[in-house]
């Protein structure tokens, strides 16, 4: 151990759900923990807030368990109340609520009243989904044994480990062969672009098909915590902080010297470390790393290759939101969907509205004219993600009123452009103003009249609060070829090591495709290989 008063046995970067899992389980191993978060809390991307008495959530809208979260809370004992969080699919004033797997009849209802002459196409496209649905329960339909005591359970190990290996090894390959963008998927199910479409557009640029198609799953996996989603941020710091851990929020990591296990932060304080975790942004980790501490030749090759690889590389899609609060009751919204909603004005698609419009010459137009007019096009076609925390949790708004979060995938890039040409705060507004009327002209009819306050984030926002690369909330975009992590489940255990020494990684940056489980997956995987490593006396 250092004598640096800072020093620590395992540094942490980054205090999201991959930092805050992997700091607690280095501590339940009983090694000194420093986590460092750049924000005044941590949770990251699972995080709640007040305004005027308004409870909101600004990232995730709900929790998926996928056979993680629920044996990651009960492995470390940990109380946190989960409320059901069903969901709810509209196209127009048509909404289908899928709560089980029988709902998916409705679902299909849906589809062919929007499109009456494509019953056969959505036949294929059910089948599909069913299919996948089925891959998932093989994949996710038992608790993660890597949150389980399996040495105190032998019977567990053979009676429902040992099968369901068998079953997963005979579905990988079924997987693999579904990889390719969903929207190609399903265009070979359908000819009918407005179709495929509708189901393709609720998900990022190239999302590939059994990522894509496996959310009929997760919406019914799908739970809330009451107080909302960053009550499960909180129990887990809680944890950490309970078991010695010690956790420095306002407090970036902004320079690595592997040579000297040093890590100094942005107040230029330095802190010493036998193991790190960075659960940041990646590109940050190697543009961190001062290789002149480095003199090993070959880990310096290896750290500049990666360094290069990772230059044209994108983040994944980011969003626009807008946070709304209303003087109407929770009623009046209960008898129209769930509280987690996920909604289209139009079935025409959002092919309508191709970013490509605004493209010429290599960049985007600087006419703000057809901006704003494309703008305005595609808040009348796209798919809002809308949640309601008070229609789970009747504590998170003031009585008779309601808080709602409106959520649509958006471009970070044109967003810096629209920023590069002055008026930002114009965009704000209109895009704010424009999902309001469309709400109201569709299925909220009355929320304009009764909006008492609104406010919006940007890409531009999640970047800044994050520190995600292109304001990113789920790590690599499909479309970069290749995507520079790990994308094989079976793969998965590689993924956090880093070619820095004694560095590894973890979070959504970490594996492809992320989100909540696999982050809190990447966590533990990091402080089970740091534990061991330690134990052992080596290094990665």
């Amino acid at each position: 151990m250092t004598k640096d008063p800072r020093g620590c046995d395992v540094l942490v970067v980054g205090g999201g759900m991959a930092g805050l899992t992997a700091a607690a389980y280095l501590a339940r191993a009983g090694l000194k923990v420093r986590l460092c978060e750049k924000e005044k809390k941590t949770g990251g991307l699972v995080n709640s807030f007040e305004h005027d008495g308004f409870t909101f959530d600004g990232g995730i809208r709900a929790i998926e368990n996928s056979g993680i979260v629920l044996p990651m809370l009960r492995q470390l004992g940990l109380d946190v109340e989960f409320i059901p969080s069903a969901v709810s699919i509209g196209i127009g004033r048509d909404v289908a609520r899928v709560c089980a797997k029988e709902d998916l009849r409705a679902y299909r209802g849906l589809l062919e009243r929007h499109f009456p002459t494509s019953g056969e196409d959505i036949a294929r496209i059910m089948s599909e989904v069913e299919r996948v649905m089925g891959y998932m329960d093989v994949l996710y339909g038992i608790d993660n044994p890597l949150f389980l005591d399996l040495r105190n359970n032998p019977g567990y190990v053979f009676g429902t480990i040992l099968p369901w290996l068998l079953r997963y090894m005979l579905t990988m390959p079924k997987v693999a062969k579904l990889k390719r963008p969903v929207y190609e998927h399903l265009s070979g199910l359908t000819q009918n672009r407005a179709l495929a479409d509708i189901i393709a557009q609720h998900f990022f640029r190239e999302t590939p098909a059994f990522f894509a198609l496996s959310y009929f799953s997760l919406y019914l996996d799908y739970r809330y915590p009451r107080g909302g989603t960053g009550t499960l941020a909180r129990a887990v710091e809680g944890y950490v902080l309970a078991h010695g851990g010690a956790i420095d929020t306002e407090t970036a990591v902004v320079k690595l010297e592997p040579g000297r296990n040093l890590a100094v932060d942005s107040k230029g304080q330095p802190c010493h470390y036998r193991k790190l975790v960075w659960a940041a942004d990646q590109k940050a980790l190697y543009r961190s790393v001062d290789l002149a501490s480095v003199s090993d030749s070959k880990t310096t090759a290896r750290v500049r290759a990666k360094q290069k690889e990772l230059k044209d590389k994108v983040g994944g899609d980011s969003v626009f939101t807008v946070y709304v609060t209303v003087n109407l009751d929770k009623s009046h919204f209960a008898k129209t969907a769930s509280a987690h909603f996920f909604y289209t004005p139009s079935a025409a698609g959002q092919s309508g509205a191709d970013l490509a419009e605004l493209r010429g010459g290599g960049g985007f137009t600087d006419e703000r004219s057809c901006i704003e007019a494309w703008l305005r096009k595609l808040l009348s076609l796209t798919t809002y993600e809308i949640s309601i925390p008070v229609l789970r949790d009747s504590s998170l708004a003031p009585d008779g009123k309601t808080g709602l979060i409106v959520s649509l995938l958006f471009d970070y890039a044109l967003v810096r452009h629209i920023q590069t040409l002055g008026w930002c705060d114009e965009f704000r507004t209109l895009m704010s103003d424009g999902i309001i009327e469309v709400l109201d002209a569709g299925i909220y009819p009355g929320l304009k009249a009764a909006v008492i306050d609104r406010f919006n984030s940007t890409p531009l926002t999640l970047e800044r609060i994050t520190g995600n690369s292109d304001g990113a909330i789920t790590g690599w975009a499909f479309t970069n070829r290749p995507i520079p992590t790990v994308s094989s489940l079976p793969q998965i255990a590689k993924s956090v090591l880093t070619p820095v020494p004694d560095v590894y990684q973890a979070g959504q940056w970490t594996f492809s495709p992320s989100g909540l489980p696999v982050s809190i997956l990447t966590g533990k995987l990091a402080a089970d290989r740091i534990v061991g490593a330690l134990a052992k006396g080596t290094r990665n």
